[in-house]
């Protein structure tokens, strides 16, 4: 167990690392520019063109129209009660297909309560519940607290257990008074299959636990857990964002499995370690498939981050299981699951409608700035800026912005001009560029002289 988990996390790093495209695009898209800005002056040789193709193309539109979607998304999540660690995972969740679902604490409200204590040789029940009760005293499985709570219900002096060990989606052992006590599922204790018992307690869907003494079989625990209401009515909701295969992973044996996923009209896979819950997740993956998986336990944090999207329940669930998840939902609620689709659905609409936008936007803007057509428009309006502003100005005074054809200024014009106070620029009188050096310092001047300016 202590190395699936990083192991799944560092197959994740390889998976996600081409979201670093994005990146990549952002520099083709500078390096266009900079060609059609290049191309621009060499074609036109008129600097302002090239710069209005620079202006367009600096919003960086492109680059910007996927985070803040994201960001959005993450930030509405929250108000749901959904913890998302990373838009990344948004965009895997719209494209998934599969969806793996764990059992207890899940699917069931992970408060099973004990139902029969049945001995296998002479000793009571309440020995047999307070050994079992000892044995798991320190374990933080929900049947372990089922048991605790039983014992607790019927006031049994719990014995502290010495050499504690816990199995993952085993069971666990230790020695109480003197003896070795295991307790877990048939994985742990193989002979518990074989009992007539426990093969009744198994048809009516309950989970069972084995309970042996010294390596001898003393009796089986029966544990029934109540379905979340909810359940039913959200998988019916995931189906219609495109989910086509929903499958039940669970430690328990076949039957209760099987009667737990034909109650919900889905999959199962009963009797599984946790290495098989990431096997599971490993060949959907392997056969092109873009899976979520949805868990609670320590037994579901390797499948959590191997799967494309884990989804944790954050509640109840345990703090392995939130590490090791994409997504956690912070409220003990199903229905936080197709909503967590509709966003991501949403959420890609959205970054579809942006690029698709900002594109049309480049490939228009940009031919306009390079054709000079934004240019003239841009010198239109700031020649009606300008002669707003200079109309305080003497009766004589002109202001005007150049044209993109340019004729020298006659001797008479230039030294007209030099005898007139101007600034720096360039000017257009009677329909024709006119342009020369001020006193000599290579500037130009605006025109004074009461003549219609363009």
């Amino acid at each position: 167990m202590p190395t699936l988990v990083p192991q799944a996390t560092a197959l994740k790093a390889k998976l996600f690392r081409g979201f670093s495209d994005m990146s990549r695009l952002s520099i083709v898209e500078a390096f266009t520019v900079a060609a059609i800005a290049l191309l621009t002056l060499v074609i036109s040789r008129n600097p302002l063109s090239t710069a209005s193709v620079l202006v367009v193309a600096c919003s960086c539109s492109l680059a910007l129209a996927t985070p803040i979607a994201m960001l959005a998304s993450i930030g509405m999540g929250a108000q749901r009660g959904l913890l998302i660690k990373d838009g990344k995972y948004l965009e895997e969740l719209a494209r998934a297909d599969v969806l793996l679902i764990n059992k207890t604490g899940t699917v069931t409200l992970g408060r099973p309560q004990i139902t029969d204590i049945v001995p296998l040789d002479e000793q009571a029940p309440d020995d047999l519940l307070r050994l079992a009760a000892s044995c798991e005293r320190y374990s933080e499985h929900p049947l372990a607290e089922a048991v605790r709570r039983e014992a607790v219900v019927r006031g049994l002096a719990l014995s502290e257990p010495l050499h504690f060990e816990a199995v993952p989606d085993l069971g666990v052992c230790a020695q109480i008074d003197g003896a070795h006590i295991a307790v877990g599922n048939t994985h742990l204790i193989p002979q518990g299959n074989s009992h007539t018992h426990a093969r009744a307690l198994q048809l009516q869907g309950k989970m069972l636990l084995f309970v042996t003494k010294d390596d001898r079989l003393v009796g089986v625990l029966g544990a029934a857990d109540t379905i979340r209401p909810e359940v039913q009515t959200a998988l019916s909701r995931v189906r219609a964002f495109g989910v086509k295969r929903i499958e039940l992973l669970t430690g328990d044996n076949e039957l209760t499995a099987s009667s737990l996923a034909n109650h919900l009209g889905i999959d199962y896979r009963a009797g599984l370690l946790p290495e098989d819950k990431i096997a599971a997740v490993k060949t959907y993956q392997a056969q092109g498939h873009t899976v979520v998986m949805v868990g609670d336990g320590v037994n579901d944090a390797p499948a959590l981050a191997q799967a494309n999207v884990g989804i944790a329940m954050g509640v109840a669930g345990t703090d392995v299981a939130l590490d090791a998840a994409h997504m956690a939902l912070m409220r003990d609620d199903w229905e936080l699951v197709p909503d967590a689709f509709a966003i991501a659905h949403h959420t890609m609409r959205v970054v579809r409608i942006n690029i698709g936008f900002t594109v049309l936007y480049n490939l228009i803007g940009l031919s306009l700035a390079a054709l000079g057509v934004l240019l003239r428009l841009w010198r239109r309006r700031l020649n009606r800026c300008l002669t707003w502003v200079s109309s305080p100005m003497p009766p004589n005074f002109c202001v005007s912005f150049p044209a993109r054809r340019r004729h020298r200024a006659s001797k008479r014009q230039r030294d007209e001009c030099s005898n007139k106070p101007g600034i720096s620029g360039a000017y257009r009188c009677a329909n024709r560029d006119l342009y020369g050096p001020l006193d000599g310092r290579g500037g130009f001047c605006l025109h004074w002289g009461g003549r219609a300016c363009a």
